[in-house]
């Protein structure tokens, strides 16, 4: 059975980092692309950021652009967020996703699993 359990979420101050982790079990994802998606408080699921298979390409959102680094590793099957100078505005649950292509994508119908998602909370 295919999995994906992301980790990491919890409460921090503005201005302040954390890095989600998305660790894949039931099959390798290194051949896949894969993306941090993010719904906040009463809104609806939006793009963080997404990587190719290799690692070698990335894209953000633009609100997250210079503040968060997308990163992976295949030999532990792991997806990273990290998230740097957070803001109140990042507050949100946030989910990892891989799709069965190798490169990434901004659009959630284009992801095939999905993990259960990690709470954000950034405080004022």
């Amino acid at each position: 059975q295919v999995r994906l359990a992301e980790s990491g979420g919890g409460l921090v101050q503005a201005g302040g980092s954390l890095r989600l982790s998305c660790a894949a079990s039931g099959r390798t994802f290194s051949n896949s692309g894969l993306g941090w998606f993010r719904q906040p408080p009463g809104k609806g699921r939006e793009f963080v950021a997404t990587i190719t298979y290799s690692g070698g390409g990335t894209s953000y959102a633009d609100s997250v652009k210079g503040r968060f680094i997308i990163s992976r590793d295949n030999a532990k099957n792991t997806l990273y967020l990290q998230m740097n100078s957070l803001k109140p505005e990042d507050t949100a649950t946030y989910y990892c996703a891989a799709r069965n292509q190798w490169s990434g994508s901004s659009d959630m119908g284009a992801y095939d699993y999905w993990g259960q998602g990690t709470q954000v909370t950034v405080s004022s």
